[in-house]
């Protein structure tokens, strides 16, 4: 998906501010709620233009007042020009701390995410009312979207938004977004737009008034003399070929909101804590005595994301999941578990030095609350030490004690840890999958499965006829020093050292190979020594045991130091592999040209191969997987989840194939 750097709107002027308060109500009762979500697992709401939340707020203030409201509210609402916090505070700055709205308006506030060309997932009310916010021209944001919308809601009041809402092509998008018998308002949508609506599966409402014949331009804005103008109202009741469209995921919940999650690592612990916070019950069978025994058991690893000139899948992938790993990490260091999310450095000696970097920033157009750029001497002033080249500083960014984190995430309600379970080979009958051990007895069954044990999840997959992902593994050494220490902040580059209490943990060696027998090596500690001392300038004399000489300089019997090494899994096209897991054979002309078209084993799910970013990628694909798996809106658009789809590989073959013989 093509992305432009997102320009924030300043807040509109006062006289507009009574109009655009007024309309949600209106909105509201043109799509019957609350007497429509009631009862329901979840509801969907699609929003073009979002404003100043207006909608959004309406919506979920009455959510909180219905006793009869639905399990999960999601609020997907697409928006070019997005306002900025400051923004946002002063259009809603009018509420009062009395008032029921004020702690909506301040949770909104809190929660309001750096202005990133991306879908931003923000969760409120426990994980029950979420807003994907997704920032971009509606032509070019709404088709990448993955939902099924109960309510259609075209409120903009600006001149592009109203034009696009007679776009045909944002209709059509609409319609394939649509749930069976899904309702539609738009505010003065002209005539053209109107007669757009009947070709695409929408029937008009009798009531609806007559409209312009186009688009309103700036002088057809509302005021605070307007009421809330007639709406457009019309539901989606599609030709039966309208509603089998290939474009749409099929995707449907099984009755029992149970899963089994394999592996008990970051990914397993993620995968479970998503699918809890969608309502449902989670098993997590682990081979060893506990959990995060494998490369999720370092002392401590980072979190952040990434800068690209292109801004391509890679780096859009990598800055969603920072920003949904900011969130979940600062939510666990406030619980107590060891980390922070306070900022993190990353260094760059690139030829042509700062002024390279503030170019390349400049021309992606991101935001300074996602990521700045900074000299030297200004990077060494937040690190504490003095460091040797300019540097990305990304605010959001920080570390975590993955271990820690698993632990504490695998105690929440809802989830069972059962260690020393090791699944040797899946079987499914009557739709139910069955996980067995080595002798053929059953461990657990549940119609969905999450399989998050690294690369055993191909073996167990191999077990069912699918074909091998290209996989390899890393091993990798991390070095931990003892003593005091004047680092504040993660710095990475070449090589990472991370303060921690009472110490630094430095890394990580890199090296191909098969898992094997997890000892330290000296020369890979004094690898990793001398490249913190590269990164930081950091020695003995910064009051790190004695140890920090290189052995050299070191008289007597070789020293060592705590450390640990573990084995990292990766693809060849060094993205993760996570969601539903495909067919293992293809039916008869079945297409093949994108992987979310693929036909899908029920109920079966991989997170897997998250190479050395696991605490980057982990809380995000598990969203992923979790909205496949229940059928809820997705939070990453349509070709990121392409490139992360366990399926790709046979797109990949399908199309060298078709291009082999044409």
């Amino acid at each position: 998906m093509k992305t432009t750097p997102v320009t924030p709107a300043g807040g509109p002027p006062p006289e507009h501010q009574a109009a655009a308060r007024a309309l949600p109500e209106a909105m509201l009762a043109a799509h019957g709620l609350p007497t429509r979500w009631a009862g329901r697992e979840h509801f969907v709401v699609l929003e073009l233009g979002f404003g100043l939340g207006h909608g959004f707020l309406a919506c979920w203030q009455s959510w909180r007042q219905d006793p009869a409201r639905c399990g999960r509210l999601f609020y997907v609402s697409v928006e070019p020009h997005p306002p900025s916090r400051e923004a946002l505070a002063q259009a809603h700055a009018a509420v009062a701390p009395h008032e029921s709205l004020h702690a909506p308006v301040q949770a909104m506030l809190q929660a309001w995410p750096p202005l990133t060309p991306n879908l931003h997932r923000l969760c409120f009310e426990d994980g029950r009312v979420q807003l994907l916010l997704a920032l971009g021209e509606v032509a070019d944001v709404l088709p990448a979207l993955q939902l099924q919308a109960d309510a259609l809601c075209l409120m903009g009041s600006s001149p592009s938004l109203q034009a696009a809402q007679a776009e045909k092509r944002v209709l059509k998008a609409l319609a394939a977004r649509a749930a069976l018998g899904a309702t539609l308002s738009a505010w003065r949508m002209p005539a053209d737009g109107q007669a757009q609506l009947a070709s695409t599966g929408f029937v008009l409402d009798p009531t609806t008034p007559a409209a312009p014949v186009h688009a309103g331009n700036g002088e057809d804005s509302i005021s605070a003399e307007d009421s809330p103008p007639p709406l457009t109202q019309a539901r989606w009741a599609p030709r039966a070929t309208q509603a089998t469209t290939p474009r749409r995921y099929r995707s449907a919940a099984p009755a029992k909101r149970q899963a089994v999650v394999v592996g008990a690592g970051l990914a397993g612990a993620a995968a479970a804590q998503a699918l809890v916070q969608a309502g449902w019950q989670v098993t997590v069978l682990e081979r060893h005595a506990a959990a995060a025994q494998e490369a999720s058991g370092n002392p401590a690893g980072l979190f952040h994301g990434t800068v690209n000139a292109d801004d391509g899948p890679y780096a859009r992938l990598f800055r969603a999941a920072a920003l949904q790993a900011t969130a979940t990490y600062a939510q666990a260091v406030a619980q107590g578990v060891p980390g922070a999310a306070q900022g993190l450095l990353r260094l760059d000696a690139r030829s042509g030095g700062l002024p390279a970097l503030q170019t390349l920033w400049q021309r992606a157009g991101l935001p300074a609350g996602y990521v700045q750029v900074l000299g030297a001497e200004a990077a060494s002033a937040l690190a504490g030490l003095a460091l040797p080249a300019p540097a990305w500083f990304y605010p959001g960014g920080g570390w975590m004690d993955p271990a820690a984190w698993v632990r504490h995430t695998l105690q929440q309600p809802g989830i069972t840890l059962r260690t020393g379970a090791e699944v040797a080979s899946l079987a499914r009958h009557d739709g139910v999958w069955a996980l067995l051990d080595a002798a053929g007895a059953v461990q657990a069954q549940a119609h969905t499965v999450v399989l998050a044990n690294a690369a055993s999840a191909q073996r167990l997959l191999a077990g069912l006829g699918h074909p091998p992902w290209p996989l390899r593994h890393t091993r990798g050494q991390v070095t931990q020093l003892e003593g005091p220490h004047p680092l504040r902040l993660p710095v990475a580059g070449d090589g990472y050292a991370i303060p921690l209490p009472g110490g630094v943990l430095c890394g990580a060696t890199r090296e191909a190979g098969e898992p094997g027998v997890p000892t330290l090596r000296l020369k890979d500690h004094l690898h990793n020594l001398q490249r913190l001392q590269r990164l930081t300038g950091m020695n003995s004399g910064h009051g790190l045991d004695d140890g920090a000489r290189t052995s050299a300089e070191h008289e007597g019997p070789p020293p060592t130091w705590p450390g640990r090494t573990g084995w990292r899994l990766h693809s060849d096209d060094r993205l993760p592999i996570a969601g539903a897991v495909p067919l293992a054979e293809m039916p008869t002309h079945q297409r093949l040209d994108q992987p979310r078209l693929l036909p899908r084993e029920e109920g079966l799910f991989v997170l897997t191969a998250l190479g050395a970013r696991g605490l980057t990628l982990a809380p995000l694909l598990a969203q992923l997987v979790a909205a496949q798996a229940t059928g809820t809106p997705w939070p990453l658009e349509h070709d990121l989840a392409d490139a992360v789809d366990p399926g790709r590989w046979q797109v990949r073959a399908a199309r060298h194939a078709a291009s082999s013989t044409g």
